[in-house]
């Protein structure tokens, strides 16, 4: 069945007992694009994932998969990886991709060196994986969700726990498959993760949909009619962080009395020139950058209910 979208999530719902974790979620995923699912820790980002993948039984909602919404035949040319990949330690990378490709039809055997070459893990293959790194075990896992070669491959937090380079690797990673022409879906908390690799974004907040759109559309609405975007600034030493931020030009520091908590940034709209960014703070000081604008930060608070 032909259709443009990899995924249509229509009214999907999930409860456990008297919580609500997933709620009326609706999600469009454009085949051949990359498609960042966005929010913060406990929005039901992996429920809602589990539920499209059969994993969950949703309590109401219909999913559809390349136009296929049976729950069996859906599921036919989708690679996934739920939250952190398991590996046997005491066997090699190859080994354990033997084994799961065994699962797989026999019209689809012999593809473990390609998905090793892939992920770049070819020379390693030998090696057990008690001694790969915390990157090298994302990307053997991705290698085993390439095996059978999907149409779309689902990815859960996949930089969850990496340093910088893990998470370069894996962004790179995303980069080439899509260009390849494979559907990524891909969660996160992150807002620089999506914004680095995503054409489409989705944003979730307590089991609902915000937002949706193009990643530029998004980028433009969050600044709205002003241009300004405004940004939250934390870390141990908040005063300092506002003293240096209120030196930047084009950069005002809104008053602590506002409604979000927490100290926020105001930047005035610039189309030409590079836009100041509030890195992670490190030892108390405010670290800058100069980034392009960003999706608003305060949407992705989690909720501290």
């Amino acid at each position: 069945m032909a259709t443009d979208l990899a995924i249509s999530v229509t009214g999907l719902t999930r409860r456990f007992g008297a919580r609500v974790a997933v709620q009326s979620l609706d999600l469009s995923v454009p085949a051949g694009t990359v498609y960042g699912f966005l929010g913060p820790n406990g929005s039901g980002k992996t429920t809602a994932i589990r539920c499209m993948l059969g994993l969950l039984r949703a309590d109401a909602g219909k999913v559809s998969i390349f136009g296929e919404s049976d729950p069996v035949r859906r599921l036919d040319g989708v690679g996934a990886i739920i939250e952190t990949p398991r590996f046997y330690a005491w066997l090699s990378g190859r080994a354990n991709l033997e084994i799961c490709e065994a699962y797989l039809p026999e019209h689809r055997h012999g593809q473990i060196d390609e998905a090793l070459e892939r992920v770049g893990l070819l020379s390693r293959a030998h090696d057990k994986v008690s001694g790969y790194s915390l990157g090298m075990q994302q990307r053997l896992g991705i290698a085993r969700a390439l095996l059978g070669r999907p149409r779309l491959l689902v990815l859960d937090e996949p930089t969850n726990g990496l340093d910088p380079q893990g998470m370069r690797d894996v962004r790179e990673l995303i980069r080439r498959l899509a260009q390849e022409g494979m559907t990524v879906f891909i969660s996160s908390h992150l807002l620089s993760e999506i914004q680095a690799v995503a054409d489409t974004v989705g944003i979730v907040l307590k089991g609902r949909r915000v937002a949706e759109g193009r990643v530029s559309e998004l980028l433009r609405a969050s600044a709205g009619d002003s241009g300004a975007v405004e940004i939250e600034l934390g870390g141990p030493d908040l005063n300092a962080i506002r003293r240096e931020v209120a030196t930047l030009d084009g950069v005002s520091v809104l008053p602590r009395d506002r409604p979000h908590p927490g100290a926020r940034a105001q930047r005035a709209p610039a189309r030409e020139r590079a836009q100041p960014r509030l890195g992670q703070p490190r030892r108390g000081a405010g670290r800058l950058e100069r980034a392009r604008r960003e999706l608003r930060e305060p949407v992705l608070e989690p909720d501290r209910e």
